[in-house]
């Protein structure tokens, strides 16, 4: 069943209804509505048809667009056979077909399996518009006998499963071979496309290939652009929403993988059904007015439009001269009240037609003025303002508006009156505020109202388009002013239409994109956009395949990861050989430019090799894709042999033979080592010695000394020999020299180098190869000195050199010899072995030469006018001094003798001396030595001093005086409050600086320089200390006394110690009887209390 409703209330009045089916009169009238309902015993199907509705009353008719009605079944599935198996091979194509029922509404298409569970769709599966299920390239993993297509009728509430479809994939016994992109959807190389307007538009690009071709669109006649199409599908569908006319170009799809690509062109032609750009309006007519009813349309093709009043074409009518159409335009002159109907506009083309409905109602009404006096309008700069003046009344009344003080507003260019009466002002600025008035013409009727302009709202300091590296906040700022009579204003940040807030913490990739700002006011709004880029390292790349699997090669082919908005520059490629231990970790192997996909890998053979891929950008290096599958390489025979085959022999009756050992990796199969061959190459036998080895070296014992002999080396492993080697020459070990060279020569070349000849030796006395000779020079001191230059003792390196002669050449230039030296030199050939037997030695002597600078030169001044150098011998006086040169340019030049003093009189105190002293030999002069200086003045004690206390000493500094002879002189100190003056020791005027100490702290002392009469006050840091007062404790008498009694007290106890060590000695003796008692007495009256010498 159905329901078609058709509601007009044009007026009190009853309307009545009728319907119109393909352009016939369909049933009855009707009056209590306009519904139109299926009768239940009439077939569905016969109401199939286009139905218009007219709607009628005494002031006219009005009709509805065409609504178009189809009727059919339900859908069902008809009964199916269950397929068989398909069967493919691994990497092979597929499309499984869905075949829904028709219907006039496409059903969605769900593939599923047998427990209702979506099948996953990705860059290598996918369906297409068609509702087919396409693979790219199959893969073991896709057999299964569940796939099920399930088409969803949305309208009929319809969910139809198809027959399930079982496919098998079997592994490929060779090797699975890449293959370019071919299109399974659209076929053919274009395409083309009709499109109308408003429509959405989907182009579908479903490639085929391996690996799994990437698809990427593009717009030949400009950019597309993210805000109008969308990707779908993985990129296998490309939609637009809403069509318009600038869609209407060429498109085109491009599908690659490492094998190639291809594309596909669409032409896309867009139409459009008819659309309104202006329609006719409702409106109140007076007798005799003229009526404009303006209609146009656009379409494509271009519409044609038609005019009907009351549901009745215009050319059905009486022909009458006050109406006819211009453009599109129905003109109505000299309207009566008979005029009063429903006109209706239609525009119609091939794709459709659309009709509006325009009331014109003939009568006589008076004027009003609908809206209030007295309102208040606001607006910003720059903003269109509309000061409103409804009306009512019929003829339509006409108004006029007037600014306070300023005459009529339309005298303004930027004010404007609307057909309705209102006022129109452009572009506002502050001078526009203002009170107005609209008064309706040929009455008293008016209305007064004021327009207040405010500040526009300004940003003035817009989101910035931010590039920000993973991880990082992010904050974008958006700066504004508002006008202060408004309201704070409303922010809101938004991406993508969804509210944020401005600071995001931690961003990721999902972060990109564009950001607006929007500050709104009651009167306005205002809105900038600024960009956050989220970078990051690239993603990593994926879907790695071998192919091409050779013996020594094989491809690797990869596709690219993200780019995480920073463009990929290059690619590393890493590999790992599992039969290698040195090599059994991930080694960079190359690096190739962004564009490439694919490489050909050159491997060894007998080896286990995995492989990834890294990408690089401007932020860093990604993580490693996932390892490729393992390929390993079959065994093979040595490719080359072990490179710098020699002997390094050290024995003289062996030789040791030694090579570069070959890499694991060059091993090239199990059983690996070395096979070494030798013979004597200047011996009579042919025939070569062999053995076999692990490792270098290989020794040969029982050669000889330094016998040639011919050698080889050759890799072998399990599966046979590498290719044959060179030969090369080797040597058994050497031994010493046994013979020394003869009729050594020296010749002077100048009078510190000579010339060293001498004649070979034999080749058979060498024992090894000759790698020179050697000469050993050895300087045996200076011919004769003078006694007052003793030479300075010379170091072992000097005294003893050894000038060593690569090859066979028999002469040397010596050079860098002592001045009036004596030197013995002999020369010894030398091997590996080591030297030889020396020449013998040779005696000769070097001639006088000038002598060094002196050792050392200074000065010293003992008066004003005097001025006494000092000086040491030349370190190198190379032969006799017999004397010195002294120079002095203002002044004749002096010949000393061999003294290293002398004092020159009679110089000007004012004149700055430049002296130059050289040492003479008979050979001439020797290098000068330079000293600047003048004579000085006599020496004083310093007149101005800085003093720094402390709390028991005091720093004293001063400037001593230019060219002045040291003075001594002494610090005399003392304590203000009284007692003796104390003097320092002696001290020089250069010294510039000086440390009393031992003073009391806190306390003011006087300081005088001794000679002098200059005084200074200084007081020494601290609390002061304070002097006991005082008391006969203190006094000398009391501490004499008290000094004596300890001193008799001392006595006394020695004596009761003799006494009692010798008390029962003598006991019979008077004498000694009588010596006691004469002690007793004599202490009795002074001592009788003291009670050690009691009993």
């Amino acid at each position: 069943a159905f329901v078609f409703k058709f509601v007009f209330l044009f007026s009190p009045h009853t309307d009545s209804f009728r319907w119109v089916k393909d352009g016939k009169e369909f049933r009855r009238e009707l009056f209590e509505s306009g519904t139109l309902t299926a009768e239940v015993k009439e077939e569905l199907r016969s109401y199939q048809g286009s139905y218009r509705c007219y709607v009628a009353n005494e002031l006219g008719t009005a009709v509805s667009d065409l609504a178009h009605l189809i009727t059919e079944p339900i859908p069902t599935l008809a009964k199916e056979k269950r397929q068989k198996t398909r069967s493919f091979e691994e990497g092979e194509s597929a499309v499984l077909y869905c075949n829904p029922p028709k219907s006039s509404v496409t059903p969605k298409i769900h593939w599923m399996d047998i427990q209702l569970r979506h099948i996953p769709l990705n860059e290598r599966v996918t369906t297409s518009l068609d509702g087919n299920l396409y693979f790219a390239n199959l893969i073991v993993n896709d057999s299964r006998e569940d796939y099920t297509c399930n088409a969803h009728y949305i309208s009929a509430s319809v969910i139809l499963p198809k027959e399930r479809i079982s496919i098998s994939v079997t592994p490929s016994n060779s090797v699975v071979k890449n293959r370019r992109p071919q299109l399974q959807k659209p076929a053919g190389s274009h395409s083309s496309y009709l499109v109308l307007r408003g429509q959405t538009l989907t182009l579908e690009c479903i490639p085929e290939g391996l690996p799994t071709p990437e698809v990427q669109w593009e717009r030949m006649d400009s950019p597309l652009s993210p805000a109008r199409v969308r990707m779908l599908k993985y990129k296998r569908w490309l939609q637009i929403e809403s069509v318009s006319e600038a869609d209407d170009g060429e498109y085109t799809c491009t599908a690659q993988n490492s094998q190639g690509s291809v594309k596909h062109h669409y032409s896309v032609t867009v139409e459009a059904a008819p659309y309104w750009t202006r329609r006719p309006e409702d409106h109140l007519y007076a007798p005799g007015e003229t009526v404009r009813l303006d209609c146009q349309a656009e379409g494509i093709p271009t519409p044609n439009i038609t005019w009907s009043i009351n549901g009745v074409p215009i050319a059905g009518t009486d022909s009458d001269s006050r109406r006819h159409v211009s453009s599109g335009t129905l003109i109505l002159t000299d309207v009566q009240y008979s005029d009063t109907a429903v006109y209706q506009c239609e525009a119609t083309n091939k794709h459709g037609n659309i009709l509006v409905n325009t009331r014109v109602h003939v009568v006589e009404l008076p004027p009003q003025i609908l809206t209030a006096d007295g309102l208040v309008y606001k607006a910003t700069e720059g903003q269109t303002a509309l000061l409103q003046c409804h009306t009512f009344g019929s003829p339509q009344p006409k108004v006029d508006w007037e600014i306070f003080n300023s005459g009529p507003a339309l005298a303004n260019a930027k004010m404007s009156q609307t057909s309705d009466g209102n006022l129109q002002i452009s572009d506002v600025s502050e001078d526009d505020s203002n009170m107005y008035t609209c008064s309706v013409r040929h009455s008293n009727r008016s209305i007064s109202a004021e327009l207040q302009v405010l500040n526009r709202t300004k940003i003035v300091d817009p989101p910035q388009d931010l590039r920000v590296l993973r991880g990082d906040d992010a904050v974008l700022q958006c700066k504004y002013t508002v006008d202060h009579k408004l309201k704070q204003p409303t922010i809101q940040w938004k991406k993508d239409k969804h509210k944020i807030t401005s600071s995001i913490t931690d961003v990721q990739m999902e972060d990109s994109g564009i950001y607006s700002c929007e500050i709104s006011t009651k009167l306005d709004s205002v809105s900038a956009t600024g960009s956050i880029t989220v970078q990051d390292k690239p993603g990593s790349p994926h879907s790695l395949g071998l192919s091409e699997k050779k013996d020594r090669s094989v491809t690797l082919s990869w596709m690219p990861g993200a780019e995480n908005n920073s463009p990929v520059s290059e690619y590393v490629i890493e590999r790992k050989e599992e039969q290698n231990p040195e090599k059994g970790r991930w080694e960079e192997y190359r690096r190739v430019p962004q564009d490439i996909r694919h490489l050909e890998i050159h491997l060894q053979p007998y080896n286990t090799y995995h492989f990834r891929v890294r990408a690089v950008n401007g932020i860093g290096m990604s993580e490693p894709s996932p390892p490729s599958d393992s390929y390993s390489t079959p065994a093979a025979k040595p490719d080359m042999n072990p490179e710098n085959v020699t002997t390094v022999s050290t024995d003289s009756n062996s030789m040791v033979i030694t090579w570069q050992e070959l890499e694991q990796r060059q091993f090239n199969g199990p059983g690996f080592k070395y096979k070494i061959y030798w013979r004597q190459a200047s011996g009579s036998s042919p025939h070569w010695k062999e053995s076999s080895a692990s490792n270098p070296p290989f020794i040969v014992n029982g050669t000889g000394t330094f016998i040639p002999f011919e050698i080889k080396v050759q890799a072998v492993n399990e599966l046979g020999v590498g290719p044959e080697p060179d030969a090369e020459i080797g040597y058994s070990g050497e031994d010493l020299p046994l013979e020394a060279p003869s009729e050594v020569a020296v010749t002077e070349l100048n009078k510190t180098t000579v010339l060293v000849r001498w004649s070979p030796v034999s080749m058979e006395s060498v024992r090894g190869h000759l790698l020179g000779y050697k000469i050993h020079l050895r300087k045996k001191g200076p011919r004769t000195h003078s006694r007052r230059s003793l030479p300075m003792q010379e170091p072992a390196a000097d005294r003893n050199r050894v000038i060593v002669v690569h090859g066979n050449k028999v002469e040397m230039v010596v050079s860098d010899l002592q001045f009036y030296s004596n030197y013995t030199l002999t020369v010894a050939p030398f091997n590996s072995k080591g030297e030889g037997p020396h020449s013998k030695a040779y005696h000769f002597s070097t001639p006088e030469g000038a002598p060094g600078p002196v050792s050392f030169l200074t000065f010293e001044s003992p008066s004003e006018t005097e001025m006494t150098l000092r000086w040491g011998a030349p370190n190198k006086p190379n032969g006799v001094l017999t004397g010195y040169l002294l120079h002095e340019q203002l002044m004749e030049s002096i010949n000393l003798p061999l003294d290293t003093e002398f004092t020159l009189k009679g110089l000007n105190p004012q004149i700055q001396y430049h002296f130059m002293l050289r040492a003479l030999t008979a050979a001439g002069d020797g290098e000068p030595i330079e000293i600047e200086g003048a004579t000085l003045l006599d020496g004083e004690p310093p007149s101005a001093i800085n003093i720094e206390a402390g709390q028991t000493s005091v720093n004293v500094s001063w400037v001593p005086g230019e060219r002045q002879r040291n003075f001594a002189f002494s610090f005399r100190y003392l304590k203000k409050r009284g007692g003796e003056w104390e003097e320092s020791e002696k001290v020089n005027s250069s010294q510039a600086f000086y440390q009393l100490q031992g003073l009391t702290p806190g306390v003011q002392y006087h300081l005088k320089i001794h000679p002098g009469n200059n005084s200074w006050e200084f007081k020494t840091a601290g609390p002061e200390l304070h002097e006991l007062p005082s008391s006969f404790a203190t006094q000398g008498w009391f501490i004499g006394l008290i000094s004596a009694m300890v001193l008799l007290l001392l006595v006394l106890l020695i004596l009761c110690y003799i006494k009692k060590s010798k008390g029962g000695k003598y006991s019979g003796n008077a004498q000694s009887t009588s010596h006691s008692f004469l002690e007793k007495s004599m202490f009795k009256n002074t001592m009788e209390n003291i009670h050690p010498c009691r009993g």
